[in-house]
């Protein structure tokens, strides 16, 4: 992302505001694993919506991430990552255009989330050459919901 001017990400969790937001990007996950995400604490059923404008690449239930989206940017540089969701926005679907701020879905407890701490665990990743929804440099995604200056 060097050398790309950027604006900051919509925080994807309503009635959130920045300060509320909390760095655990590096905290530890079992055994040598960092959290590389941040958890967006809020009740079951939140609402979940898109932090740019891009593309649904993949709608997936996975055992760690339960109901999960991959989001592209426009650019398709970066992958976002939205886990744990009760459930999808109605009608979402993959190869869906959205725009920054669209409705896409629910925080909630599903894959390995404690039933008792609804989140979203949000995660970021430059994707490589190859534009894999399910690979790619991880990137501490709370820094981007703050204004910000890449260019050198």
């Amino acid at each position: 992302m060097p050398g790309r001017k950027t604006v900051p990400l919509q925080i994807p969790v309503s009635g959130i505001a920045v300060g509320d937001l909390r760095d655990s990007y590096l905290d530890p996950r079992g055994g040598d694993r960092l959290h590389e995400a941040i958890d967006i604490m809020a009740p079951t059923g939140t609402s979940v919506v898109a932090v740019d404008d891009g593309t649904i690449i993949k709608l997936f239930n996975s055992v760690p991430g339960g109901l999960t989206i991959y989001q592209f940017d426009a650019a398709g540089e970066l992958a976002y990552y939205y886990a744990h969701l009760d459930r999808y926005a109605a009608n979402l679907s993959e190869g869906q255009l959205i725009k920054r701020g669209d409705l896409i879905g629910y925080v909630g407890t599903t894959g390995n989330a404690d039933a008792s701490t609804p989140h979203l665990h949000f995660a970021t990743f430059q994707l490589g050459p190859e534009k894999q929804w399910w690979t790619g440099t991880p990137v501490n995604p709370f820094p981007l919901f703050k204004p910000h200056d890449l260019t050198p």
